[in-house]
């Protein structure tokens, strides 16, 4: 259901008069095109949009706002590209993806990163029974975090033995959540399968058979015995463990720390024709990731009050500040403290690092979506031609005149790239500047010249 936010009854004189000064006295933008609407998908990370909205910042900045849930993430980016949406709460893999056309193609950018974390992987209650033997206890009897998929993979093969495909849910073939969950089960010694030019199932030579389920209904599918387990964004995990469904096994913070998320995306096109309103909106959702992560998350409580709303995600508020707040429940009773769990602003959080591009074409190439061998300098072209640091720190730049923010929460001397990353479950070390010598460091996923052809791999 469309959501329509009153704005737009204020008189153009208002509007006018308004648009002299900002709140801090600065000259405001000249906007291109003020009346916008952008999509969503139902997930507590879509939180920047709602809270650029609820407080004003959209205003602020003279835009006038609209925001509607979208029903999957196909239909999102379609709207985007066609113009009925203006922008939206994208998966990262999403712009990457269409700009070099694998799926549709089209050439999306983005100026804002809108987190880091807020996922997690959920199993079935049976099959969460079948894990426990296999997974280290402490001196409590309690299992130890991070579980690894290797308690996972005894189960698989026995599924595997006794002719049952392992099903699996994730929320789209270029979704952080396929990556993670992917990177999860080879990491355990479980194949999640490839992709080829003839054959985008992703389900080549899988031990686990993984395929798209949207968001809002995996508890269903989960509890249906559809899939035994998932990888989503929240509340959809913690809503397993409140129904009594599932058990979420691991979070992707304990895959990858301080993991980039949801970005948000626009065509290249509108950044052209309305670069003034690319800025506007940027600054507003800087604004929105700064005051969702003040004074040590105070404000997450009325973040989550705002977030329950039908119009947004629509889910109970003990549900969402079950991981919102900086805990998060995996077996029921069995809370943990995972402060960063969502980060929206901390650790630079919405700066768009071409490296955060790069480790997604690496998953990408790695399970066949990327079907040939490319080279270091094409990644980090890509990452380019999509990432926008340059439109988010002009954006910065002018709230950090305007007093809004900080001089400090911002990385004005990076290059784009950060520094060598190894807080992986695999300790694998994740260099953005050399993709090809990361891939070869995996035993499970394509390397080097190497092809999917058939149901086998060929070259090398």
């Amino acid at each position: 259901m469309q959501l329509v936010h009153g704005l737009r009854l204020l008189s153009a004189a208002l509007v006018c008069a308004a648009a002299l000064t900002g709140p801090a006295g600065a000259e405001m933008l000249d906007v291109e095109k003020d009346e916008l609407k952008f999509g969503f998908i139902k997930l507590t990370d879509m939180a920047p949009l709602a809270i650029a909205y609820e407080k004003g910042y959209f205003e602020d900045e003279g835009l006038f706002v609209t925001l509607e849930p979208q029903a999957n993430w196909k239909v999102l980016l379609d709207r985007v590209i066609t113009g009925e949406l203006d922008g939206a709460h994208m998966l990262a893999g999403q712009p990457l993806a269409a700009t070099i056309g694998f799926g549709t193609e089209a050439h999306i950018i983005t100026p804002f990163s809108m987190d880091l974390n807020g996922n997690g992987i959920t199993v079935s209650n049976e099959i969460w029974e079948q894990m426990l033997p296999h997974i280290p206890k402490d001196a409590d009897g309690k299992p130890v975090h991070p579980i690894k998929a290797d308690s996972l993979k005894p189960v698989v093969e026995k599924y595997k033995a006794e002719g049952k495909p392992f099903n699996m849910g994730m929320v789209f073939p270029v979704s952080t959540h396929n990556y993670e969950l992917r990177y999860w089960l080879a990491a355990g010694g479980i194949h999640p399968g490839y992709y080829s030019k003839e054959n985008i199932s992703g389900q080549i030579m899988g031990d686990a058979l993984l395929s798209v389920t949207p968001p809002p209904q995996m508890p269903a599918t989960l509890e249906a015995g559809t899939i035994y387990g998932y990888c989503v964004g929240e509340p959809w995990n913690q809503q397993a463990v409140f129904k009594g469904i599932g058990v979420p096994v691991i979070t992707d913070f304990e895959i990858w720390k301080n993991n980039p998320e949801k970005v948000f995306g626009i065509t290249a096109g509108f950044a052209e024709k309305y670069p003034n309103t690319t800025l506007a909106m940027t600054k507003a959702l800087i604004r929105a990731a700064k005051w969702l992560d003040e004074n040590d998350n105070a404000n997450r409580m009325e973040a989550v009050e705002i977030l329950s709303r039908s119009e947004y995600v629509g889910a109970d508020k003990e549900v969402i500040a079950n991981s919102m707040t900086g805990t998060f429940e995996y077996e029921k009773g069995d809370k943990r403290s995972v402060p960063d769990f969502n980060v929206f602003y901390r650790y630079f959080a919405t700066y768009p690092y071409y490296s955060d591009a790069v480790w997604y074409l690496t998953q990408m190439r790695r399970w066949g979506q990327i079907t040939e061998a490319r080279t270091d300098a094409w990644y980090d072209e890509v990452a380019r031609k999509v990432y926008r640091p340059d439109l988010y720190l002009k954006a910065a730049k002018m709230l950090v005149e305007e007093g809004h923010v900080a001089k400090a929460d911002f990385p004005w001397e990076t290059d784009g790239y950060r520094a060598p990353q190894s807080e992986f479950i695999d300790e694998k070390t994740f260099d953005g500047r050399t993709p090809n010598a990361y891939l070869e460091q995996f035993p499970i996923g394509l390397k080097g010249k190497e092809i999917v052809t058939g149901n086998k791999v060929a070259g090398g």
